[in-house]
Formats: structure tokens, C-alpha cells, sequence
């Protein structure tokens, strides 16, 4: 082997050199000449360059795929693989010749880097890290270095959403590449894509996306690398990882240089860098990129040009010779030579390969590109179809390649799809431009070409859906061209810039929905500011001037103006006059934001006077004084609701007056309770909610909004959830009794139940009310169970919380506590009767009966005096409960008898009876008293006690203090007892002196009676 580089032209430099375009000028210069080109898609590039010279006519493009030949084309663009192996053109280039050092090309570019060459002149374009090589390959080459035209620096790393614009990030798998174009999508507006895999057409339409300004960033394989010509200002490293078709290895600095040289165009600078998973360059690798100081090429993959096709064993044979010559080595088995090691061991193949032109043939068909990326067994059957048609019919099958096209030729489903269509397409494509394979082969040649572009354009068309915002780019071209956005603001809030929906006006908040991040979504959103300066002053002078029916103050405190959050509330020193935060813009200014926030503040302030205007009459009220004005106070900053029994010092220091003061403003005095019952309604309940919910952090607390609709539906009762927030409860209208909670008005009516049983005295006669029992104690009874919604269980733990307990007693000890009492009620009838009669006598002996109406008793009329009486005594029977202290936990049981486990006394004794009683001290000591030890206790015993009750105990039962002194008993009884009688009769006298109030229930009771008497 005789080489000689007599003629030969190396002309090598790094990327942005003007290579490409000096060998143009060179080719052009000359009468004809041929250019061969790594891809297919430079070889477009370059063709249409050569058309734009010399004219159509005059250019032809050869590839595996493609042939445009014109009869007078004088110049030729070709990929290397489909130059002719001897031309007599008058010019030769072949681009990037560093290639040659590739496992699985690089022996088709040392083919014609040795032995083709043109009359005139020969022209070598690569990489300087082939001049060696060269030198040793081709004595005499002429080498010639060109500086790069521009600058090359190291940009360090960055993450993928903060790369710059005009930035291309390199990745080396399809998975990837589509990864990071749809984050760049929704970040930035969108990304071009160019892969080997793509089609030539669909590869052209990406560039041009991203070469014409519409996308910002180009997201690649190393294809890049390969002379495409980009205006690309950064080059991003995603992987520093490939495939290189035999193993995963990471690419040396050559690769990256011709890469990340991409970077920059003519004299302006460019820039590389790493981003996502790869780690920073190390400064020696950087140095290398910047200088461009790479790795000389040692050795050319070489593959013998001299095939002997006498029978497939010597064709093995010549394929595996080895170079002679230093500087090359036999290359690795490529497609072609595996496809032959296959159809080697096919019987049916091997058959026919029986002479010279029928091998020929055979490794004419191996040379089938493995465009659909399958396995070299499912590739080769592919070739083997192909070959037995050539040899047996002299054509492949048309039917069976009609079939093959057929099932190609449709353009529906996603990216994946459209590319396996392509890659098949692509295949019989190469098949029709191959001499003397078909019979019509134009047709073929024409019909697979506009296959190709349908599924080109289609798959363009989804990879630009898929991974452009065409909306975004649009903008962004139109902001780089500096020119004048024109938005506008339609009727239901939406914003358009350019005719392009780019966010929505929400009240007085401009919301983009632009997915581009910054400065592209500043200057949009500055852009679509100037047209909501003139509506944010229309919108604030329409709602200044809109009614309460626009406006609506939702359970989270946010005011909406025709379903718009507007202003959100917030606490304040007041707890009935919040503070407004308005939710605007910055473009709502000066006396439209006034204008706004004034009307918001009306509309609040009206709503809490309307939905609380029992308290909030309460909290301006002018006409309460001294200690009413106080508890005044608290029942506000309380939201309408106190327990009893912490303000009973300043009730029982209210006098008349200061009580019906309060009461004109609704305020109720109850047994437990101090509260106003027209707040006990779902709205005044909700808006009590929130005010507290403001004032406390407490909207987001569990439980919130959550026993409204509880309320509404009018229950009186329901089941606790301890994870709720126990102040809800009280909000509400509920009081937190253990596993139930209670409405408070329905615990002043079961006050009102109560009263009478604990009043009723048996040495006094009448009627013994459900649930009495003995003066002191009762038991629950139906009606207070089906007014609170309750079990027998339900009512144990309610109440316990009120304030009461319970002394146990078996059914014997019950029975015979009642059967004593019916004795002492039939002895004491028996001396009433016996008195009556002896009065009746001496009545009639002195004067004879005269005649009256029947009814005359009932109808008397009640005085003033005695409905002071019978409400001081509510009074005092609501001081006496609240004065109750709280339950303890379980039930009081006799002294020296220990708690057992409750299944064990059910099986033994039947189940106890509950008698409850009021707490206070002095019951408790009475209690112990009388229960002291429950199965020793006697009759006799019992009834003494009962007796006892003329003394003390009846009157400190009446005298509604069953917690004072006097309950302890003792030598000093009677003497206090006739004092306290004294002071009674004193205070009694007091209060007929004073005016009776015109507003209490009892003088309306009263005035009510004598109009029906008259």
C-alpha cells in the first residue's frame, strides 16, 4: 500500500474556524467537485447553501436515503458512506475527518480519506488533533491551522432553569433529552429537540424553531457536534455519559471540546458548563476546552478496500485482514460485516450466494442501514428477505414492500410512535434509492419521501406541542424585537397580551399563567400591568358604588366581591370591629384604594351590627352603670356567653335596677349560665366563630365552622369530638359537658326542671313532683332526658358538669326512704283533716255561709310584691347552682367502702339508684351523716334525720345557701337561725319598698293576669 498526500490539503482547527465555508468558496471555485459530510441533515445545510450560489440545476445531494440529481449538476453534497469510492471531479472535501478514529464509522471516512481524491485539488476538514496522523499517513499533506474565530470560557455549573438564553444542553438519551425539554417547558416557555433519531426534515424544522427566536434553548444529543451551525451563546453538559454502540464510557476531552465549541458564532464569545447530575469541570479539563488543546488521534479504524467476492469464506477473510501499514487498525465488525456473520449460517442464504455477482449482491444488501435500532438477528432476516427476492427475482417483492409502507403511512399517535414509523419508513426509503433493487423505483423513491415528510411534520408538530409554549415564545420573539405589547382586559377578568391569554384578574390581583420565569414573565407582567392600571380605577369606582348583595364575608374571614377575594379580615383591639387587609395590587393606588378599603369597612361593619346587634347594642350601650356596666363588658369580650359561677360575686352585688338594665339589652340571668339567647342562632353563631377564630390563630384549628350546621339543624345536644377545639363548643351555643355538649338554653330549661324538685319540701304537703325525692335529692326522669337528647349514661356525665352528685342507694334502701315518707304524709293529712273539720264548726257556728263564685279563689289576682318574691327566689336558686362547685369525677359513695370493678357489683346486687343533689359543703356533711355506711343504716335512723330537717336543714334549703356556715350544724342553730329570720323579714321589707321593674317576666305575668280578670 503506496499512499501519497501529493495534493492533499489538511485543513484543521477547532469548531468556529469558517472550515465549512472556506471549502464551499474552494468547491465553487472550481468546474466541478464533490463534498462529503458526517450527517445528512449538514449535508442539507450545505446543499442549500451550494443552490443559493450556483442554482438548483447545478447541485446534486446523494445520501442513503435521498438523491437529487439533476443531468447538468456539475457539484455533488454527499454523506462520506455515499461518495463514490473513484470519482474524476476536479475538487474533493471530506468534513471532519477525526471521525476516522470512530469504532463503528470511522473506516468508511479512512477509506476516503487514503484514496479519494480529485484532479485538482483535495481538501481535508477536522479536528487538529489529526495532524499527526495525517502527516504519518499522507506524506507531503500540506497542513493548514485556522484559529478559532471567537473565544471559548468555562461557564461553571448551573441549574437547568437558570441557564441562560441561547443555551443548548447536551444529554445522550432520548429519556433524558425529553426530560429536560419539558422542565425547560414549563419554566421557561420551551425547547427545540435534535436527536440522530429524529428524521433529517424533522431535525431541520426543530433548528429552525430554535435558530428562528421562538424557543430560547435547544436540547441535544452530541449530533450537535457534528457542524451544525447554531447562533448557540452556551453550551450545558447534562451527561458526561454515552453509548458508543459497544459500552458506556465517559467521553474524552476531544469530544467534549467539539461540543462544547457549539458555544458562540463568527466573533461573538461563547460559553460551557456542566448542570443537573454532572459534577464541575476540574481545572485541568477546563484549560484543555478553553485552549482547545486535546489528545492527538494515534491510530484510523481501517477495513480492507480490496474484498474478494470469489465465495463468502473469502469474503470473511479479505473483511478480517489486518492494515499493513502503521498508524491504522482493523476496525471492529460494523452492521454490514455482522449482518454477513449471520446470513453466513442461514442455510437458504448461503445456498444462493453461490458466485461472484450473487455475493456481490448479498454484500450490497448487508450495507442496509440499521435505522429501527433492533438486533442484528431481526436486522439480518430483514436483509435476508431482501436478498432471496434480489437473486430470485431480480427486484425485491413489490407487494412486499407495499405492505411494509402501508403499515407505516399514518401519522396518528405520540412521539415514540411517530419516530418507529419514521425509522421504518426510513429503511425502505434507502431501500427505493438503491440502483436496480426495484422495478419502478421513482415511484417507490417519491412515495416513501412523502411518507417520510408526513411523519416528519407530524412528529415536529408533537414534539412542539409537547415541549414549546407556543404562547411563551411568541412573546418572548416579540420582546426581543423590543417591540410594543398591546394587552387588553376582557369582561370576566382575563388578560391578553398580543391576543395571547397570559393570566387572569382576580378582584384587584393579576395572576400569570405565562409559565415563564424572569425577566420574559417581568417584562409580560409589565406589559399586562399597563392595561390594569385603567381597570383596577373602573373596577374600584364600581364596587365603591355596589350594594351589600355584591359583596359576601365567607367563613374564612375573606371578603368576595362578585366571587373575587377583595380584602381578608384580621383581628384588632375591638372584637367587633376588625381590621381590613385589602388584597390588591400595587396598581391599585391613591384615592381608588381608598375609595375601596372605605366601602369594604362599611360593608363589614354592617354586616357585624346586623348578624351581633344584640351585642353589639350591648357593647354601646350608655344608659348601664357601675357593676352592670362591668359584666356588661365581660359578656362582649366573652361573645354573649359567662358561666355563673365565675362572675357570681358581681350578680349577687347587682341590685334590681342594674339587673333590668342588662335584661332590656336581652341579657338572661340562668341557673348556670349568663348569656343572651338571641345569639344562640346559626348566623350570630358563625360570625362569633370567626371573630374569635381572627382574634385567637384560630381558623385552622380543628373543629372550626364545624358545629354551625349542627346548630342550624336545631339538634340540642351532640356527641363531643375531643379533637376539636373546646372553645368551639361555647361559640356555638354548646356547653362542653364530657361526651356530650349541651345548648345553653336547653340547660336553663333542665334548670328550670330541676328547681322545683330540689324546692319541694315533703313537711310542706301537696303534690310530689316527677322526680322528687326527698326534699334534697332527686332523680332523672324522662323529661330532662328527651329535652337534651340524652341516655341515662348521657345525663350521669351531664350532670356531673353541672355541678351536681350523686349519692348511691340500692332499691331497699330507696323503698324504704319512700315508704317512711308515705307514713309521715298519711299521718300528716289524717291532723290536717281532723283540724279542718274542727274550724269548719266553729266557722259555721259564728256566721252563716253565704254564697260565692267557684272560681273566686283561682281568679285573685297576684301582687306586685309577690312577683318580687317568686323572682328573688329564682334568683336565689340560680346563685345557689352556680354557687354549686364542680362534680367530682365519679359518684360518692359511703365512707370505708372501697370502689370494685363495676362488672363485678352488677353481678352482685341489683343496679344502684341515683339520687342527686346540689354540691355544696353543707350537703356533702349532711350526706355523711345520714349515709354513713349504706347497709347498716335502719329506718328509725333515717326518719330522724328527716325529722332534723324542721331545723337547720329546711332553712338553709330556703334560704338558698347550702354551702354557708350554717350548714355545718352545731350549739350555735337556733340563735343563728333567729337572726338570719331577721335579717330575712328586714330585707324582705326592703324590697317591697322598692319599685317593682316594669321589665321583668314576673310584672308582666302579673299585668297579664288582671287584664284577663277584667
Amino acid at each position: 500500500m503506496i499512499l501519497s498526500g501529493r495534493g492533499v490539503t489538511a485543513m484543521l482547527g477547532p469548531t468556529n474556524t469558517g472550515k465549512t465555508h472556506f471549502a464551499i468558496e474552494r468547491m465553487v471555485a472550481h468546474s466541478s467537485g464533490i463534498i462529503g459530510l458526517p450527517l445528512r441533515l449538514l449535508a442539507r445545510e450545505v446543499y442549500t447553501r451550494l443552490v443559493e450560489r450556483v442554482g438548483v440545476n447545478r447541485v446534486a445531494l446523494i445520501t442513503g436515503e435521498e438523491k437529487i440529481a439533476p443531468k447538468t449538476a456539475r457539484y455533488s453534497v454527499c454523506t462520506v458512506e455515499a461518495m463514490p469510492r473513484e470519482t474524476d471531479v476536479a475538487f474533493v472535501a471530506i468534513d471532519e475527518v477525526q471521525l476516522a478514529g470512530d469504532l463503528e464509522r470511522g473506516h468508511i471516512f479512512t477509506d476516503r480519506i487514503l484514496h479519494l481524491r480529485g484532479r485538482e485539488e483535495t481538501l481535508l476538514l477536522g479536528s487538529a488533533t489529526m495532524k499527526p496522523i495525517l502527516r504519518q499517513l499522507l506524506p507531503g499533506v500540506s497542513i493548514v491551522e485556522r484559529p478559532r474565530l471567537s473565544s471559548l470560557f468555562y461557564g461553571g455549573q448551573k441549574k437547568i432553569t437558570r441557564l441562560p438564553r441561547r443555551s443548548a444542553i447536551v444529554a445522550f438519551s432520548s429519556d433524558e433529552v425529553y426530560a429536560i425539554a419539558e422542565l425547560i417547558r414549563r419554566q421557561r416557555g420551551g425547547a427545540a429537540v435534535v436527536l440522530g433519531a429524529l428524521s433529517p426534515r424533522t431535525r431541520n424544522a426543530q433548528v429552525e424553531l430554535y435558530q428562528n427566536g421562538d424557543v430560547e434553548y435547544l436540547v441535544a444529543t452530541d449530533a450537535i457536534g457534528m457542524g451544525l451551525n447554531l447562533d448557540v451563546d452556551h453550551v450545558a453538559f447534562a451527561q458526561d455519559r454515552k453509548f458508543d454502540g459497544h459500552q458506556y464510557r465517559n467521553l474524552n476531552a476531544g469530544e467534549l471540546g467539539q461540543i462544547a465549541g457549539r458555544a458562540g458564532r463568527h466573533m461573538r464569545d461563547g460559553t460551557f458548563g456542566v448542570t443537573s447530575r454532572v459534577p464541575p469541570f476540574d481545572e485541568e479539563l477546563v484549560e484543555r476546552l478553553e485552549t482547545h488543546q486535546f489528545d492527538p488521534v494515534k491510530v484510523l479504524q481501517w477495513r480492507s478496500k480490496a474484498l474478494d467476492f470469489s465465495s463468502l469464506h473469502a469474503l470473511k477473510a479479505s473483511l478480517d485482514e489486518v492494515p499493513r501499514v502503521q498508524g491504522l487498525t482493523r476496525a471492529l465488525p460494523a452492521v454490514d460485516q455482522r449482518a454477513l456473520e449471520f446470513l453466513a449460517r442461514n442455510p437458504a442464504v448461503a445456498g444462493k450466494a453461490d458466485r461472484r455477482d450473487r455475493i456481490e449482491t448479498l454484500w450490497d444488501a448487508c450495507a442496509l442501514p440499521d435505522y429501527r435500532r433492533i438486533t442484528s438477528a431481526q436486522h439480518a432476516d430483514l436483509i435476508a428477505s431482501l436478498y432471496l427476492d434480489l437473486v430470485e427475482h431480480g427486484t425485491v417483492d413489490e407487494d412486499f414492500l407495499a405492505k411494509q409502507v402501508r403499515h407505516a403511512d399514518r401519522t396518528d399517535g405520540e412521539i415514540d410512535t411517530l419516530s418507529a414509523r419514521i425509522a421504518q419508513i426510513r429503511t425502505w426509503t434507502y431501500v427505493s434509492n438503491r440502483p436496480g433493487w426495484l422495478a419502478d423505483p421513482t415511484h417507490w423513491q417519491e412515495k416513501t419521501r412523502k411518507i417520510e415528510d408526513r411523519l416528519s411534520d407530524a412528529l415536529h408538530e408533537r414534539l412542539t406541542k409537547r415541549f414549546v409554549d407556543r404562547r411563551t415564545s411568541v412573546l418572548m420573539k416579540r420582546l426581543r424585537e423590543n417591540a410594543m405589547l398591546e394587552a387588553e382586559v376582557s369582561v370576566n377578568g382575563d388578560v391578553f397580551v398580543e391576543g395571547h391569554h397570559v393570566g387572569e384578574l382576580a378582584g384587584f390581583r393579576f395572576k400569570a399563567v405565562t409559565g415563564a420565569e424572569g425577566p420574559d414573565a417581568k417584562a409580560i407582567e409589565a406589559a399586562a400591568l399597563k392595561a390594569l392600571a385603567l381597570e383596577f380605577e373602573a373596577r374600584a369606582a364600581r364596587l365603591h358604588a355596589s350594594g351589600n348583595s355584591d359583596l359576601v364575608l365567607d367563613s374564612s374571614g375573606t371578603v368576595r366581591w362578585l366571587g373575587d377575594p377583595v380584602a381578608r379580615l384580621v383581628a384588632s383591639d375591638n372584637i367587633l370591629r376588625p381590621r381590613i387587609v385589602l388584597l390588591a395590587d400595587e396598581q391599585l393606588t391613591g384615592a381608588a384604594r381608598d375609595h375601596v378599603a372605605a366601602r369594604i369597612e362599611r360593608y363589614v361593619a354592617h354586616q357585624i351590627q346586623t348578624v351581633l346587634k344584640p351585642l353589639d347594642d350591648l357593647a354601646n350601650a350608655d344608659d348601664i352603670e357601675g357593676l352592670a356596666r362591668g359584666l356588661a363588658f365581660q359578656i362582649v369580650e366573652n361573645y354573649g356567653v359567662l358561666f355563673r359561677r365565675d362572675v357570681s360575686a358581681e350578680v349577687k352585688a347587682l341590685d334590681q335596677d342594674a339587673r333590668a338594665s342588662l335584661r332590656r339589652y336581652g341579657v338572661r340571668f340562668g341557673a348556670y349560665h349568663v348569656f343572651m339567647p338571641a345569639l344562640l342562632k346559626p348566623a350570630p353563631a358563625e360570625m362569633i366563630t370567626l371573630l374569635w377564630g381572627l382574634a385567637n390563630d384560630g381558623l385552622d384549628k380543628p373543629g372550626y365552622g364545624e358545629l354551625i350546621p349542627v346548630l342550624a339543624a336545631g339538634r340540642t345536644s351532640v356527641v363531643t369530638d375531643p379533637s376539636y377545639e373546646r372553645a368551639f363548643y361555647k361559640l356555638a351555643g354548646f356547653r362542653y359537658l364530657g361526651k356530650r355538649a349541651v345548648r345553653i338554653d336547653i340547660l336553663e330549661r333542665l334548670a328550670d326542671i330541676i328547681r322545683p324538685l330540689t324546692q319541694w319540701k315533703p313537711e310542706a304537703g301537696g303534690a310530689q313532683p316527677e322526680g322528687a325525692f326527698d326534699g334534697q335529692r332527686f332523680v332523672t326522669t324522662p323529661a330532662m332526658m328527651s329535652i337534651l337528647g340524652a341516655t341515662p349514661d348521657d345525663m350521669e356525665e351531664i350532670l356531673k358538669g353541672l355541678g351536681y352528685r350523686a349519692d348511691v342507694a340500692t332499691p331497699e334502701e330507696v323503698a324504704k326512704i319512700e315508704a317512711a315518707q308515705i307514713e309521715r304524709d298519711a299521718e300528716k293529712a289524717s291532723r290536717q283533716h281532723a283540724g279542718i273539720a274542727v274550724e269548719t264548726v266553729a266557722k259555721r257556728a259564728e256566721k252563716p255561709p253565704v254564697a260565692s263564685p267557684p272560681e273566686a279563689e283561682t281568679s285573685e289576682k297576684p301582687s306586685a310584691e309577690e312577683d318580687v318574691a317568686v323572682e328573688k327566689a329564682e334568683e336565689a336558686a340560680a346563685e345557689e347552682a352556680a354557687a354549686q362547685p364542680a362534680a367530682p369525677a365519679e359518684a360518692s359513695l359511703p365512707e370505708g367502702e372501697a370502689a370494685a370493678p363495676r362488672e363485678e357489683k352488677e353481678e352482685e346486687e341489683p343496679k344502684p339508684v341515683l339520687l342527686w343533689r346540689p354540691g355544696g359543703r353543707g350537703h356533702n356533711d349532711r350526706n355523711r351523716q345520714q349515709h354513713h355506711g349504706r347497709g347498716q343504716r335502719n329506718e328509725g335512723r333515717g326518719r330522724g334525720q328527716q325529722n332534723r330537717k324542721g331545723g337547720d336543714g329546711e332553712h338553709h334549703e330556703r334560704s338558698g345557701k347550702p354551702g354557708g356556715k350554717g350548714g355545718k350544724g352545731g350549739g350555735k342553730g337556733p340563735r343563728r337561725e333567729r337572726n338570719d329570720g331577721d335579717n330575712k323579714q328586714r330585707e324582705q321589707r326592703r324590697e317591697r319598698d322598692k319599685p317593682i321593674d316594669p321589665d321583668s317576666p314576673f310584672a308582666k305575668l302579673a299585668a297579664l293576669k288582671a287584664q284577663m280578670k277584667r
